[in-house]
């Protein structure tokens, strides 16, 4: 009679380590505790996270829900081994799309697969994560690490991240008040931010750079290093004036589509959005992708952010108020356009002036 236990198999031999992953979960807890905030008691370990509405002060909210990756961005950290700051990346992608619609981020679940998990890089990651939510005011009350051999190779992963967000009814945006005159604010991006990165990564095999050269837009810093800045997130800047303020009309997040996309979701059907593009003032590494990658104008206001990471507008009687409101909350804001009357068959977006690259 054969001996079954002489063919026994664990979950190890087939690739998942559950031992690392407990191990993770208790490097990343003092991770998670420093992004307590009312309504979360900053824990993990349970089957759910939880989160109180009262104790965070709301009255009478409306809930409001966004989820995103970081998508090939995520390349560039995988293969110059600089895992700590695309949780950055991942929080920003998630709560600036909460504060455009002018609700509060609350808290934050994330989500890492990988092919072999390493509880350090996982930490890294985590680490990165935690960042995102303390710079955004919410708690990560929870989240999933899946080890999944034979769907990723050993150092390869994947991220997605989930945020939930309230506004008191009444409260949210765009208003429904923009019209013909109106301005358009720019705010500052921090760089690329966390989209057109097939494209980011195609221009560099182009160049053949690697990722420890200097940057050629930044020569104090590896291109790996310069690439991967984090997203900015905008959240506590945008709701300290939100709070004391309501000259904001709409706002709207400058990620995947650039400014012809995702403008036009916050403008009223019969306007569109004109856009001074000689009031854009790009940094170097767009200069540097538009230069390298032969890239046309129109395509790199439709891929990147060109230096303008979020729009606001306002009426124009507004906008002195407002500026200096960001200004003090730590943005960078400029006029950059104006909502104008359109024709039905006329894009959303239209341009005057040459993009300074």
């Amino acid at each position: 009679m054969t001996d079954a236990r002489k063919n026994s198999l664990t979950y190890s031999d087939a690739g998942v380590d559950i031992d690392a992953g407990n191990s993770l979960v208790e490097r990343i807890k003092p991770l998670v505790r420093s992004t307590r905030r009312p309504g979360a008691d900053g824990e993990i370990g349970g089957f759910g996270g939880l989160f109180d509405l009262k104790a965070a002060g709301f009255e009478d909210p409306v809930l409001v829900a966004a989820n995103d990756g970081v998508g090939t961005k995520l390349r560039i950290a995988i293969e110059s081994g600089r895992l700590d700051t695309v949780g950055i990346d991942l929080v920003a992608m998630c709560v600036n799309d909460l504060i455009v619609q002018g609700a509060e981020p609350l808290f934050f679940l994330d989500y890492l697969s990988t092919g072999k998990l390493d509880p350090e890089e996982g930490e890294a990651i985590v680490a990165g994560i935690a960042d995102g939510c303390r710079q955004a005011g919410c708690a990560l009350i929870g989240g999933e690490t899946a080890e999944m051999p034979g769907m990723y190779a050993d150092k390869d992963f994947d991220l997605a991240g989930f945020a939930v967000g309230a506004a008191e009814r009444g409260r949210l945006l765009p208003s429904g008040a923009v019209q013909s005159g109106d301005v358009i604010l720019g705010l500052a991006s921090s760089g690329v931010h966390s989209n057109g990165f097939s494209l980011v990564r195609k221009i560099v095999e182009i160049a053949g750079l690697s990722w420890d050269d200097p940057a050629p837009f930044a020569p104090d810093i590896s291109l790996s290093e310069a690439l991967l800045t984090p997203t900015r997130i905008y959240v506590r800047s945008l709701l300290e004036t939100l709070r004391f303020t309501d000259r904001i009309k709409a706002l709207a997040h400058i990620t995947g589509g650039g400014f012809p996309e995702n403008i036009p979701r916050v403008v009223p059907a019969g306007l569109a959005a004109e856009i001074d593009l000689e009031a854009l003032a790009p940094p170097p590494v767009f200069s540097w992708l538009s230069s390298t990658g032969g890239i046309e104008p129109a395509e790199m206001l439709r891929t990147f952010n060109c230096g303008v990471g979020m729009i606001a507008i306002a009426a124009p009687e507004d906008v002195a108020a407002l500026t200096a409101s960001l200004g003090t909350n730590g943005e960078t804001a400029q006029q950059i356009g104006v909502i104008v009357e359109r024709d039905p068959s006329e894009p959303g977006v239209r341009y005057r002036g040459a993009l300074g690259l």
